[in-house]
């Protein structure tokens, strides 16, 4: 019997605005169904970003709370606090988290608040035009560094994912990637251990995930997911950063 491909519940139907090859829509995709599978999407709230996934509310048929530029883990804080029994989670590029939000992240993950957080890295400022973004890789072209990414001027790339994992109230940080269906379903595996740690009470998580972003990098979309595994996990290696939580049902 054919199987047949449908949209998610809380998908909308309506067509993606990403470039060709980005990652965002096959992560709206992933969390649509992950929110359909524990059927949570009554009491779901999400906080998209400043950026390419700005318009996220656009896509996904869930309450959102838009939230300033790197603000996303104050503005979940604050609706977990005041709607607890509800799944809060931010949705939040390298640009956003890992520059202007570093701080309101930290600090959470170091509180322990009781938060999802969906982290996309594309290793650029994508919205904006392919500037410098704190994960550009060493050696990377951008608008802002036509040479490439120098250590004695840019500095190295943050691992944000790492520096969490330092925090105590962290719970569960692991990196991901869209750029394969194997690395597809790990993602989405991923997310949906950090939805149910949230529901379990469990504390802060962490979902990092390196999504290509074609235009920017001046690549074809297919060469563009070979260089996440070529060049992109070289500086930030897919694995489980952390998890104090094992194994959860």
């Amino acid at each position: 019997m054919k199987k047949v491909f449908q949209r998610p519940r809380y998908l909308k139907k309506a067509v993606f605005h990403y470039c060709p090859g980005c990652g965002h829509s096959i992560i709206h995709r992933l969390i649509a169904e992950v929110i359909e599978e524990l059927n949570i999407g009554e009491k779901t709230i999400g906080v998209p970003p400043a950026g390419c996934a700005v318009l996220a509310y656009d896509y996904l048929d869930v309450d959102m709370g838009e939230a300033p530029h790197g603000r996303g883990a104050a503005v979940a804080t604050g609706l977990k606090r005041v709607l607890p029994d509800h799944i809060i989670f931010s949705y939040q590029g390298d640009g956003d988290i890992a520059a202007i939000g570093t701080a309101e992240t930290i600090h959470a993950a170091n509180r322990g608040e009781n938060i999802s957080v969906f982290f996309i890295n594309n290793a650029c400022y994508g919205m904006t035009g392919g500037q410098m973004a704190p994960t550009t890789l060493l050696g990377q072209e951008s608008t802002t560094t036509p040479g490439g990414r120098r250590k004695d001027r840019d500095a190295a790339p943050i691992d944000l994912s790492e520096m969490l994992a330092i925090a105590r109230g962290s719970v569960y940080i692991e990196r991901t990637t869209v750029n394969s269906p194997k690395s597809i379903r790990k993602t989405k595996k991923a997310i949906t251990k950090s939805f149910k740690i949230q529901m379990a009470g469990l504390g802060f998580s962490l979902i990092e995930i390196l999504s290509p972003c074609p235009v920017n990098w001046k690549m074809a979309p297919v060469e563009a997911a070979r260089w996440i595994d070529d060049e992109m996990i070289k500086t930030f290696p897919l694995k489980v950063i952390k998890d104090t939580a094992g194994k959860i049902d």
